[in-house]
């Protein structure tokens, strides 16, 4: 049975239409309203307010901490300056994604490593001979995050000093008041925000005194739906929908590497051994089979779809999970749309798809499997550049 995050008195006070969801163990809110519509129109211009606790989290510390993650991970760690934060994943020895997440390095010899699954025994599995600790502080920090356009002026308001010096993967540490927080410039949503982390029994006054703060921005608790539809829009691949974590597939066709799902910007290849290297450097010498990219439905098929059955365009208000086909010109299944959304502010119909490498080209046309009135039919689509929407002030100071 989920259990509450230390934000829940705030957010089940706030969750009118009792739409909620567990998320990996907890209680998140789906929308706070009906419809999600008023958080997503937040977070794209002003700001809104998410409780993103439930991501797990494992701290490192002491002098192997940073090797023992080079090992682990795709990354080399070693080299991360304090104060920086790096996207990664990491993989099992064939190669095949485990898990994507971050890594932050806190100080000199302590790093916070987040994910969609939990890590702690991954870590410890790979840990013995390295000096180092590893504590598992899912429950015991309580993370916010703070997106959208006037985030920074949000923070700023609420007396958070120098955030305006604060660069994109970048992390500090902050008062907040009287209260002790890590602010990292990160976030789920493509667009400029910022994560809070603190110790949860400092969870409600940070929620209170954000909120106070961003009253006069518009700020607005916001849910996972609406934070799904700006993920799918920003092109974040997403762990168990987009891809499976290796280690719980049941087949070795659902597996993935990084290349194949859009992560092989994240490794770093020529170094000391590390796991799933020799497979990934091999994958590499005969090119990945399948491509992980966007996709634009076109909106006259889709509107000519449904006229031919008397109906106006359907699609749904949020965002999709359920994967559906995809084919070439000639009818034969190149691959599948794993996600997807109308996007209200691009005014366009999104997908975000894994397909065999032929057709990952950009401007290459295929057709996407949809059902009109029971029927299944199909659509043309079109692979476009990721991601969808990447504006300036995501990285701007």
């Amino acid at each position: 049975m989920p259990v509450p995050t230390a934000f829940h008195p705030r957010t089940a006070a706030l969750c009118h239409s009792l739409s909620w969801k567990e998320w990996s163990g907890y209680h998140a809110v789906c929308s706070y309203d009906s419809c999600h519509e008023r958080e997503y129109l937040a977070l794209r211009h002003a700001a809104g307010l998410i409780d993103v606790s439930p991501l797990f989290k494992t701290e490192l510390r002491g002098p192997d901490a940073a090797r023992l993650l080079s090992t682990v991970t795709v990354r080399n760690l070693e080299d991360l300056a304090v104060g920086r934060v790096t996207y990664l994943c990491w993989c099992d020895d064939d190669g095949k994604v485990v898990d994507d997440g971050t890594v932050a390095r806190l100080d000199e010899q302590r790093y916070r490593l987040t994910g969609n699954g939990p890590h702690y025994a991954w870590l410890h599995r790979y840990s013995a001979g390295y000096d180092v600790q590893i504590e598992e502080c899912t429950d015991s920090t309580a993370v916010l995050a703070l997106q959208g356009p006037l985030s920074r002026d949000i923070l700023a308001a609420a007396g958070v000093a120098a955030i305006e010096k604060l660069r994109f993967f970048r992390c500090m540490s902050a008062k907040l008041g009287d209260l002790p927080v890590e602010i990292s410039r990160t976030g789920y949503t493509g667009d400029l925000g910022y994560e809070i982390w603190t110790a949860r029994e400092h969870a409600l006054p940070l929620w209170d005194r954000l909120i106070e703060a961003g009253a006069p921005y518009r700020i607005e608790p916001a849910g996972l739906h609406a934070m799904d539809v700006t993920r799918i829009e920003a092109g974040f691949v997403l762990c168990g929908v987009d891809y499976f974590p290796a280690h719980h597939c049941l087949i070795d066709a659902r597996k993935s590497s990084p290349d194949e799902i859009g992560l092989g910007r994240c490794v770093e290849l020529d170094r000391e051994p590390f796991v799933g290297q020799r497979a990934i450097r091999k994958e590499r010498e005969r090119a990945p089979q399948w491509r992980f990219v966007g996709l634009e439905i076109d909106w006259d098929d889709y509107e000519r779809l449904f006229a031919n059955y008397g109906l106006p365009p359907q699609v749904r208000s949020g965002g999709w999970r359920d994967a559906v086909p995809l084919y070439d010109r000639r009818g034969r299944q190149i691959g599948q749309a794993t996600s997807g959304a109308w996007s209200p502010l691009l005014k366009k119909n999104l997908a975000l798809a894994t397909v065999a490498a032929v057709h990952a080209s950009v401007g290459e046309r295929m057709q996407i499997e949809v059902t009109a009135e029971y029927e299944r039919k199909t659509v043309g689509a079109t692979v476009v550049k990721l991601p969808f929407f990447n504006p300036a002030r995501k990285r701007s100071t």
